[in-house]
């Protein structure tokens, strides 16, 4: 394993996509985006051969550019599915990675007045620029989404919100199960806000944006929250309501537009269900230490799907030993398991 990049076998596309939905969004966020794109092994060799197409969704705080970090001893995503592909056993398919970051550190895959219009970015921009400059085949039945944590909760959604653009999904420890997940962090939250900001999320963001970022203690989860509810529950004026209170007790009818925004809510709803039952392949997992007990929000997940009445030969899940970082060796998994179903 080489400590600075390897030779692929297909390759990596580098583009820049002006999309018209993301101008002059909320936060001022760039309206020209990175795209990257891989094509397998063998793509330039027969002109009418046509292929899968399965889309990654970042984490919060990703970017493009991060699937390229290295760490030490492990290889980057886009090196693993390349030598997945490269290894001959898998049906070759069309890999793009997708940027949605935004000021806040993300946008949930979401349309939102808080954020900008991501979902529709997504759905009505980069699916159609693919399809326009590479062989796919061009049809919900052999697109999937896959992503990790936000990226796996954007990947859970987009299926259930755009059932004709994506058959199938993976989430690898998407966010889900809102109630065991973010709630119970409100207090602590509000106590930090209270001796740190006099209780004013303004202060912090102005703090936060005049300094290094990360330079003070809970920096990250600061944000993260507002990135949360700027996705879920901001105005249509672009107003951020916050899920809880100074004294971190839940905000009933804004936790209610969390909760209709948590997947395994969603799960239950007679349109989002039939979404599901729809789905070729749904792919579940996570590591039974994360820290965030996401591992609990894909257990409600997967008896949500179950629920919805999906076959149980569409769905596969899997609680493994690993907390939530560190688990890029599994993408390759689903994304292998995914290219089989998408080939059929």
């Amino acid at each position: 394993m080489l400590p600075w990049s390897a030779e692929l076998a297909g390759r990596l596309d580098h583009h820049v996509v002006d999309s018209a939905l993301l101008r002059d969004n909320p936060l001022g966020d760039p309206h020209e985006r990175p795209l990257v794109v891989y094509v397998p092994p063998g793509y330039d060799d027969d002109p009418e051969r046509r292929y899968p197409s399965i889309y990654v969704l970042l984490g919060y705080t990703g970017h493009v550019a991060m699937w390229f970090n290295r760490a030490p001893f492990r290889q980057p995503y886009p090196e693993l599915a390349d030598a997945l592909f490269a290894g001959g056993d898998v049906p070759p398919a069309v890999v793009v990675y997708v940027d949605a970051w935004t000021a806040l550190g993300g946008s949930q895959y979401l349309d939102s007045p808080g954020t900008g219009r991501y979902h529709s970015y997504l759905r009505d921009e980069i699916v159609p620029y693919v399809d326009a400059h590479y062989r796919t085949i061009a049809d919900r039945d052999h697109r999937a989404v896959t992503g990790k944590s936000s990226g796996g909760y954007g990947a859970m959604v987009s299926a259930m919100l755009a059932p004709d653009v994506f058959g199938a999904l993976a989430t690898h420890a998407g966010d889900a199960l809102f109630e065991v997940a973010a709630r119970p962090s409100f207090p602590g939250l509000a106590r930090r806000l209270r001796d740190m900001y006099d209780g004013s999320y303004d202060t912090f963001l102005t703090d936060f944006r005049g300094r290094l970022a990360g330079t003070k203690e809970g920096d990250l989860e600061l944000l993260e929250m507002y990135a949360y509810a700027a996705a879920y529950s901001a105005d249509d004026d672009g107003t951020v309501r916050l899920p809880f209170d100074d004294t971190g007790a839940v905000v009933p009818e804004v936790w209610q537009r969390w909760l209709d925004r948590d997947p395994v809510v969603m799960a239950g709803e007679p349109r989002y269900a039939e979404a599901l039952r729809s789905m070729r392949a749904i792919w579940v997992d996570a590591g039974r230490r994360d820290e965030y007990f996401l591992d609990f929000g894909v257990v409600a997940f997967h008896r949500a799907v179950q629920t919805a009445g999906v076959p149980g030969e569409r769905i596969h899940f899997e609680l493994f030993d690993a907390g939530h970082g560190g688990i890029e060796y599994r993408y390759p998994l689903a994304l292998a398991w995914l290219s089989r179903r998408l080939s059929k």
